[in-house]
């Protein structure tokens, strides 16, 4: 397996943990896929700058998240800007009874020195059907 493919399989198992840790409300699994100086823009628009404002953050709302159905998370795109920096364009779905929603997120993760990827700059924004 050469490495940008390697790199790709990581990066997805990142995003299958962003899922997994979402669906079971689970902040510190969460949690630990940031960097330490990550930024995250939330889908409503709250800009959260460094690990300890996204952390207060989550702790406080994905424990209590309400809704029912369940949310997955697609790699749709990952383009290396750099051979330790990618830009991943995912899709996420919540599928619930009252029908699905979408959301568009683009995270943009960094490779640390022992090869884990990290979510450094995020954006996450919904999808509007109008």
């Amino acid at each position: 397996m050469n490495t940008e493919t390697a790199d790709i399989k990581a990066i997805e198992q990142v995003v299958a943990t962003v899922e997994r840790t979402q669906r079971a409300k689970d902040a510190e699994g969460f949690l630990a896929l940031f960097h330490p100086d990550a930024l995250w823009t939330t889908a409503h628009g709250k800009v959260l700058i460094g690990f300890e404002a996204i952390a207060e953050f989550t702790r406080a709302v994905l424990p209590h998240a309400s809704g029912n159905g369940e949310v997955t998370y697609e790699v749709v795109h990952t383009q290396f800007l750099r051979p330790d920096v990618a830009a991943v364009k995912v899709r996420q779905v919540h599928h619930s009874a009252e029908g699905d929603t979408e959301g568009a997120p683009l995270y943009v993760m960094t490779r640390q020195e022992d090869g884990t990827w990290l979510l450094h700059a995020c954006q996450n924004t919904e999808v509007r059907v109008d």
